[in-house]
């Protein structure tokens, strides 16, 4: 499939182009290994969302789904669908596009998240108010706050480059946004989003330049800030102390009721699973397996060669944005290489957090395994930000062979 370059270059991008149309290369248009393990992700999770849904309609809970046992198969199938066609779509947009749109992005994205806290707006769920009421779809507005804080971060991180160094005009103004962000999450509450959210400016920071000194102080001060958001509240200093001693018997059936029973889901895999399918856990023990628990799913039947499998494929995917930033950077594509990070970021973290909390190597937090969990919003805008970062390498191979795609 041929492509038409949207965008003209300048400077010593453009010397690079002419001096190489006289040799074109036979460089592939596009990452074909990023695009199969980013498919083979999504329908390997499609695959596991069925096995953990497939009892669900025998609990009271899900009565509505009245024996409908691919429901949950299905609207993942949908979902996946959508996201691929957006994901087309997203690639054909150039990077420069993105870099100028991303304030007024960042500014309709906090319009979202402040609507989902109006009755009637927004849905509340198991306590939680995360998604906003549209007839056709139901979007989470800090699923997209993720990609479009990583596209902010980046451009603001090259348009403050000179001012990096200074607290006042570098790290503050970005501090300020990123805490009203967190704001509006922690009133919902998500402070699992606001986590990653964090993760994913400071990381970006950090690459870009930021003071250590003010770096390594303001990683500290959060660290103090998250302490006390816990400490301040019962529910989620509850959830810390039953996470320290899951298998006390008030917090086994208790607050760490997930954590426990993901663990014997593990414990029950050993090293090869007890076969697809098979799982005794999602039988109505381990609340949320097709969703936040689905990695248990996985541990318990597929066991640790299936989780290893999991761990790799993700492993590479960060690896590859990190080498697709790298790159970016070293043609003088700052916004696109930052970017690339930030969108590795964003997986890394999130991926290390749900498998974390699965594992007991962190306390419970209501985060989703990126690509493979079950929702429409987590899928679709983790697909739009590998569009975007395949887009990334696609300039980079357009530049580096010095001819048109």
């Amino acid at each position: 499939m041929a492509f038409q370059l949207p965008f003209k270059f300048s400077g010593s991008s453009a010397d690079a182009l002419a001096a190489g149309r006289a040799r074109p290369s036979k460089m592939m248009e596009y990452d074909q290994p990023l695009v199969w393990v980013t498919l083979l992700l999504m329908l390997f999770g499609m695959v596991m969302v069925y096995s953990a849904s497939i009892a669900l309609a025998d609990s009271p809970k899900y009565a509505w789904l009245a024996n409908r046992n691919s429901y949950f198969l299905i609207r993942q199938a949908l979902f996946i669908g959508v996201s691929l066609v957006v994901g087309m779509f997203v690639f054909r947009i150039r990077i420069a596009a993105w870099q100028k749109a991303a304030p007024w992005l960042f500014g309709i994205t906090l319009v979202m998240l402040a609507m989902v806290l109006v009755p009637g707006l927004g849905i509340s769920v198991n306590g939680a108010r995360r998604w906003l009421a549209l007839k056709v779809f139901s979007p989470q507005p800090s699923e997209v706050m993720k990609i479009v804080v990583v596209l902010y971060a980046a451009d603001y991180t090259v348009r403050k480059q000179e001012y990096m160094h200074k607290l006042t005009k570098g790290f503050l103004p970005m501090a300020g946004a990123i805490g009203l962000v967190g704001l509006l999450l922690l009133l919902e509450p998500d402070l699992g989003a606001f986590g990653v959210i964090v993760c994913i400016a400071m990381g970006i920071l950090f690459l870009g330049g930021i003071n250590a000194i003010w770096f390594g102080g303001i990683g500290a001060l959060l660290t103090l800030i998250f302490t006390a958001i816990i400490a301040l509240s019962k529910f989620r200093r509850e959830r810390m102390f039953a996470y320290l001693d899951p298998w006390q018997e008030d917090n086994a059936m208790g607050k760490a009721y997930q954590l426990t029973h993901s663990l014997i889901a593990f414990g029950r895999g050993e090293l090869f699973g007890v076969g697809l399918g098979a799982s005794v856990e999602k039988l109505h023990y381990l609340p949320e397996a097709h969703t936040d628990f689905l990695m248990a799913v996985i541990g318990e039947e597929l066991g640790l060669a299936g989780v290893l499998v999991v761990i790799a494929m993700f492993y590479w995917l960060v690896k590859r944005a990190f080498d697709i930033g790298r790159q970016a950077i070293a043609i003088d594509q700052t916004f696109a290489g930052l970017t690339a990070k930030g969108i590795g970021i964003w997986m890394g973290v999130q991926t290390f957090i749900n498998m974390g909390v699965n594992l007991g190597l962190l306390p419970t937090k209501g985060l989703t395994l990126p690509l493979m969990s079950y929702g429409g919003s987590g899928v679709l805008f983790n697909c739009v930000g590998l569009a975007i970062l395949l887009r990334i390498d696609y300039e980079n191979r357009v530049l580096m062979r010095g001819g048109r795609a």
